[in-house]
């Protein structure tokens, strides 16, 4: 179970490092692929559609993450005092 957890912690990080770059990337462009000039407002959509784009990836860690709790509550052993 515990190469479970790891995992999950490399690809969350997977997808934070590649969202913060494609966010910077929106960010820092002066001129988006056809030549336009990027407004504020344009660099605003693009993150929306970024953000839209990262929905998916996120909903599948969020189901992955409560896979790895269920699993790592029901293989702890439960222990009785009976002293």
């Amino acid at each position: 179970m515990k190469v479970s957890w790891i995992l999950w912690w490399i690809v969350n990080l997977f997808w934070f490092v590649l969202f913060g770059i494609g966010s910077v990337f929106i960010w820092i462009r002066e001129v988006d692929g056809t030549g336009a000039y990027q407004t504020p407002e344009a660099k605003l959509i693009a993150f929306m559609v970024l953000l839209i784009a990262f929905i998916f990836p996120v909903i599948i860690q969020i189901i992955w993450l409560i896979i790895n709790l269920v699993v790592s509550i029901k293989s702890k052993p439960i222990s009785s005092n009976n002293a």
